[in-house]
């Protein structure tokens, strides 16, 4: 039986707890990146599209999902303020022009379909679905950017790094969004989305060797960091997930594609973790232990995890479940 004694004596069940919240963290992030991550490519395909007809079965793919999806930032942001919170005063101090960057794009493309819908102008449509491209491809540029300095320890906001990981997360959710609106909307969509994804996992692959190649040049043991089993296993399946994502997409295998394309993205973020550890702000040089909270919060804080996350899990499983199969050509945002 668990008590207060019990709670402060010593971690919960002996587990240990710093590296289950690096890891939890870490996994919350590759969470949202893949669910809004398929929502920011397909905002991104959109501005690639000749129609309104096509754009609008676009928005009506998405709409059930978007703003569920961003659920899973906050629940990251709040585990790292929770179990890091010097980790994250550090971090968001250092890169606050991001963040408002960040926000400010989530923002865009959230109001965007909004305001589309509120007139049917042209100009002011056209207005609005630039701003839904330019908050689709910009949120996980930014995420890119921020994930890149958090990396390596970079203190100012622009880097080398950051911009090659911006870019390369950037093509991964277009990657995810070219597999999700062929499963969602493959008859209202013309083919060459299908062809958009393809180029896009081409892509990522080619920025995935520029990003290992100035991390080679910007960590403090170059490329030995690099050769870690785990990563070399990662980076060879990310090479044999792409052959069979482009395989799928051909053969029409949607749902197939779409699962490649998460698998990548967690792939992605356990090869920023693996880099990482045991550091959780490489720019002090603060690792996880040195940074976590004390035993009894950090306690309680793990039997409130273990009790929520499989409520807000269901409750995903129930939103794509009532959103599951095709759209309709009746529905809209």
């Amino acid at each position: 039986m668990i008590s207060v004694e019990g709670l402060t004596a010593g971690p919960l069940f002996g587990l240990p707890l710093p590296e289950v919240w690096y890891g939890l963290m870490f996994t919350l992030l590759a969470t949202f990146l893949f669910l809004d991550g398929f929502d920011f490519g397909a905002g991104a395909i959109y501005g690639l599209l000749d129609t309104d007809r096509q754009r609008e079965a676009v928005l009506a793919a998405v709409g059930p999902f978007w703003d569920g999806n961003e659920v899973w930032l906050v629940v990251f942001g709040g585990a790292l303020f929770a179990a890091f919170p010097a980790a994250y005063a550090g971090l968001f101090s250092r890169h606050y022009l991001l963040m408002f960057a960040i926000l400010g794009a989530l923002i865009i493309r959230g109001l965007a379909p909004e305001m589309y819908e509120q007139r049917h102008d042209n100009l002011w449509q056209r207005a609005w679905s630039v701003a839904f491209v330019a908050g689709s491809v910009l949120a996980p540029f930014f995420l890119g950017v921020f994930a890149g300095n958090w990396l390596v320890g970079n203190e100012g906001s622009i880097s080398l790094i950051g911009l090659v990981v911006g870019v390369t997360l950037t093509l991964l959710t277009v990657v995810s969004g070219a597999a999700f609106l062929r499963l969602k909307a493959q008859h209202d969509l013309p083919p060459v989305v299908s062809t958009y994804g393809q180029l896009a996992v081409v892509g990522y692959l080619l920025a995935v060797v520029a990003t290992l190649a100035v991390l080679a040049m910007r960590l403090p043991e170059g490329i030995t960091t690099l050769l870690d089993p785990l990563i070399i296993v990662l980076v060879v399946a990310s090479i044999v997930l792409a052959a069979g994502y482009i395989l799928a997409l051909r053969r029409e295998q949607n749902l197939i594609a779409l699962g490649i394309a998460g698998v990548m993205t967690y792939g992605l973020i356990t090869v920023v973790a693996r880099i990482m550890y045991p550091a959780i702000d490489p720019a002090t040089g603060a690792t996880i232990r040195e940074t976590i909270v004390s035993t009894l919060p950090l306690n309680l804080m793990t039997i409130g995890a273990g009790l929520l996350l499989p409520l807000v899990v269901v409750y995903f499983a129930v939103l794509y479940t009532a959103f599951s199969g095709p759209i309709t050509p009746e529905e809209a945002y």
